[in-house]
């Protein structure tokens, strides 16, 4: 069994991991354990890049015989955070995405080391976990049992090539538009029956950032 420590930035992540991706990936013989980045009992998110540093550390150093990866969103990353304030100057979406993440690896090889970060698999949802959910604007309306704002979610998720490019600012942000539309939105428990609806293959097909994350993690060999 392969195992992969996957840091969450909150509850929504870390429920998505548990209803829909661990069963996924054990068939395959991969073992998924989300945690929420902080002390246990924390609610996650502040996902300062510090706490995130510890945590790392503590997967890759502390069981060195797992993977790791992160999964959290860029729209609320503090400005500080390695990369984010060069990937605000860049013009796509994988731009600023690998911009971030090219900067948070080298600080975190920086402290770690090469060896322990080539059991790292880095990743950041673009812009938010909820843009995921805009792959079926039908299943999500279903999902979250809102019908009635089917048209309304087609109409949100036509405007953009992709769903992870439903934009980064607070107004537009894809959790704020779901709020605007449906004030009762609940993230953890409506993020997660939205995507145990819409079904892992719809998302994967629509959302390609999240696709080739997921394929990453599934082409794991066991650590020599």
């Amino acid at each position: 069994m392969i195992r992969v420590h996957v840091i969450c930035e909150g509850q929504t992540e870390e429920m998505f991991i548990n209803e829909v991706l661990a069963q996924a990936f054990h068939h395959l013989g991969i073992y998924l354990m989300p945690a929420l980045i902080g002390k246990p009992g924390h609610k996650g998110g502040n996902f300062r890049f510090e706490r995130l540093l510890s945590d790392v550390e503590k997967r890759l150093l502390g069981d060195r015989q797992a993977y790791c990866t992160t999964f959290f969103d860029f729209y609320g990353l503090p400005e500080e955070f390695p990369g984010k304030a060069n990937a605000a100057g860049k013009n796509s979406m994988d731009e600023k995405a690998d911009c971030l993440l090219e900067a948070m690896v080298e600080r975190l090889a920086i402290e770690l080391g090469d060896d322990a970060m080539r059991r790292f698999i880095p990743y950041v949802q673009m812009y938010e976990f909820e843009g995921l959910l805009f792959s079926c604007p039908r299943r999500l309306a279903t999902g979250i049992n809102q019908p009635n704002l089917e048209d309304r979610f087609m109409h949100i998720r036509n405007e953009f090539e992709t769903p992870e490019t439903i934009n980064n600012s607070p107004m537009t942000a894809p959790s704020k538009r779901l709020k605007t539309l449906y004030a009762g939105y609940d993230k953890p428990l409506h993020g997660s029956l939205a995507a145990i609806e819409i079904g892992l293959p719809a998302i994967r097909e629509q959302c390609s950032r999240f696709d080739t994350w997921l394929s990453e993690m599934e082409a794991l060999q066991p650590v020599a």
